[in-house]
């Protein structure tokens, strides 16, 4: 891209008068470039089944055209009308609670013949009818696409031949998964049942799979279909979620992010995060640096929030520090839900950059700012690259098999990987995402692998070989435990990985009242604990960092490191407090010679960098706080270029409460 894009999505068939002219004064005030249209309003598109109006696409691509307001269409799969509904009602997905039911979106079965027929027939009209726009830059295939947990009977017969091409035999499908447990040996693929009331976490975890190649399939159909009519200098995209906690959380359940990003231009990612005094921009992070790995490129940040929840209303400079935290990982567009708020039905009360009244505010006088610096610095910010040398490894697959076997106290694998990177990213170490499939590890001197719970024998050797062959690796606690196919190792634990973390262990317990004996990472008493899980060590070459203090428990391990060929890795048997986890992750960076001066600053001062195109670097630095903070600028000299001074090294800046510094040296 040749420069930045700011921008909102735009729904003029949600407007309760005619604005679209005024909107667009307002859009060109605020530096607005580009706009998300049409993924949402299928049934205005076909008022009934084979009726087309575009009018109201119509209007809007005219209209930006002539205030040179870039456009992205959407294809508007993902709520269905009510006339596909009452002539097929089996469009809806069956899933493990029973039949869908009318009324939500994204409610739908993604595999079902009749909706594929409806979806290819309206993806085909728009697109051909839009694509020789001069509005239209790009095309967004569906929305926050998922497999909405179909599993009917049609789904289930699909699950049977995708078991029989890649497992081929019944027999091995039975011992891979261990299903003569509780007599759920299957002797006959006639006779192959429903996984939706298995007990099997194997089966289940497999299903789990399946279902995710489903969306990853959906998504590439619908690209496929885009390709045959996008123009060159077009793009397609699609704006990928995460797991949702009430904001953007972890890695999504649903999707292979890597897999499905596979047919894409370039990813886009919908990120929300909370804000107000909550505001810490690890989601902003987190998204991020999962949206830029999956092709290892710049991204679009196709949704987030400009007012949104009452809660999530933002600080005075926050909307400008979110705006400019993207950038800093590598988008290269910003674009809000939405630009006005809406009046009536269930995101009421999620309100946009405009209030509901339409009238100019706080929130949309920043969003002001926001533009007049993307087009005043765009070229200096644009393309921002990435070479990072620490990487977090992030599983599909031990996600779906720890749901299976959460731990005691109901923590999933996403606690487990934020509670992890959460602490990178306070230590200002940039990260790449990487899976267990990687080939190239060597790219990397850190690896941090949380909770690789279900993992192939293959990967474990890559891993141990890129510790002999000088690398270094943190692993949590529940690493290595079973293959891919969520059966547990026969080998003392960790598996495969004990020759280059020198432990093992045959007993885990939930801990009650345990801390770590002596403070050994100066923690103090309260950080000093331990909760969720705990794995009893035995080291056999490693040096112990921690011991547990316990009566009983007192002998074991709790975290280890160990020197293994040219390289070290570290075992971190427990679920500990941030504190310690972040005082061993510093080890392990201090020891893969990744510990610099952008690390002797931390949170609530953040610093992210890259490459520009000019090949100049660019140097972010946020303040997450409600007070202004200085520090002494370590780099060489260059131009903050908000302000345009010039910066001399060693020099004693100051950032606001909620600001932002931008060095180019």
């Amino acid at each position: 891209m040749e420069k930045l894009l700011y921008g909102v999505a735009y729904y003029d068939e949600y407007m309760p008068y005619e604005r679209l002219d005024e909107d667009i004064r307002m859009m060109k005030e605020a530096g607005i470039n580009v706009v998300r249209i049409a993924e949402s309003t299928w049934s205005t598109h076909e008022p009934q089944n084979g009726e087309f109006d575009f009018s109201s696409v119509n209007r809007v691509l005219d209209a930006m055209h002539r205030a040179d307001i870039h456009v992205i269409v959407g294809t508007p799969t993902y709520a269905v009308p009510t006339w596909m509904v009452k002539e097929h009602p089996d469009v809806l997905a069956v899933t493990a609670r029973g039949p869908g039911l009318y009324g939500s979106r994204q409610n739908m079965d993604i595999t079902n013949p009749a909706y594929l027929f409806y979806a290819e027939r309206m993806i085909r009209k728009l697109i051909g009818h839009v694509k020789d726009h001069p509005a239209v830059i790009g095309y967004q295939t569906d929305n926050e696409t998922k497999h909405y947990e179909t599993a009917g009977p049609n789904v289930q017969l699909q699950f049977v031949k995708y078991m029989r091409d890649t497992f081929k035999s019944l027999d091995n499908i039975n011992q891979l998964f261990g299903l003569d447990y509780w007599s759920n040996r299957i002797n006959s693929w006639e006779d192959f049942p429903s996984v939706i009331g298995t007990i099997n976490g194997s089966l289940g975890a497999e299903f789990a799979k399946f279902q995710r190649k489903l969306t990853t399939d959906f998504l590439a159909w619908q690209v496929s279909i885009v390709n045959e009519y996008k123009r060159p200098g077009q793009f397609v995209t699609q704006n990928f979620d995460f797991e949702w906690r009430g904001y953007s959380y972890g890695v999504q359940p649903s999707v292979d992010h890597f897999a499905a990003s596979d047919p894409f231009d370039i990813v886009g990612v919908d990120i929300y995060h909370p804000s107000q005094d909550d505001l810490t921009g690890i989601e902003i992070s987190f998204g991020g640096d999962i949206a830029r790995s999956l092709k290892r490129q710049n991204y679009l940040v196709v949704e987030t929030q400009a007012q949104a929840f009452p809660h999530w209303t933002p600080y005075p400079g926050q909307l400008r520090l979110q705006a400019f935290s993207h950038l800093a990982s590598g988008a290269n567009m910003v674009a809000y839900w939405h630009w006005h708020s809406i009046h009536n039905s269930a995101e009421t009360y999620w309100k946009g950059l405009l209030s509901h009244d339409f009238k100019p505010n706080p929130v949309y006088d920043e969003a002001k700012t926001i533009g007049k610096d993307f087009d005043r610095l765009g070229k200096h910010l644009v393309n921002l690259r990435k070479r990072n040398r620490a990487a977090v490894m992030v599983s599909n697959e031990a996600l779906t098999a720890i749901g299976w076997f959460k731990l005691p106290d109901g923590k999933t694998y996403n606690d487990v990987v934020r509670w992890m990177y959460d602490e990178l990213y306070k230590m200002n170490v940039e990260c790449d995402f990487i899976q267990p499939s990687c080939e190239r590890l060597d790219d990397y001197r850190l690896i941090v692998v949380p909770a690789l719970y279900a993992v192939s024998d293959e990967a474990l050797e890559r891993l141990n070989a890129f510790v002999k062959n000088g690398g270094n690796v943190v692993y949590s606690f529940k690493s290595g435990f079973t293959s891919e196919f969520v059966k547990v190792r026969t080998t003392n634990q960790p598996g495969i990985i004990h020759e280059a973390c020198g432990v093992n262990y045959s007993m885990f317990v939930e801990p009650k009242n345990v801390s770590l004996k002596d403070d050994p990472f100066a923690v103090g008493q309260q950080a000093n604990t331990v909760s969720s899980w705990m794995e009893l060590l035995t080291p056999t070459t490693a040096e112990v960092l921690a011991y547990y203090d316990h009566p009983h428990w007192g002998k074991y391990a709790a975290i280890t490191r160990n020197r293994y060929g040219q390289g070290c890795a570290f075992y971190i048997g427990c679920m500990t407090s941030a504190a310690v986890v972040n005082r061993v992750l510093k080890n392990a960076v201090q020891e893969a010679g990744l510990w610099g001066t952008d690390q002797e600053l931390a949170f609530p001062v953040i610093v992210k960098s890259g490459i520009n195109s000019e090949d100049r670097r660019i140097r972010y630095y946020f303040n997450y706080s409600e007070h202004p903070v200085s520090f002494n600028y370590p780099h060489a000299s260059g131009e903050e270029l908000l302000s345009g001074r010039q910066i001399s090294g060693g020099q004693q800046l100051e950032i606001d409460r909620w600001g932002v510094l931008i060095m180019m040296e």
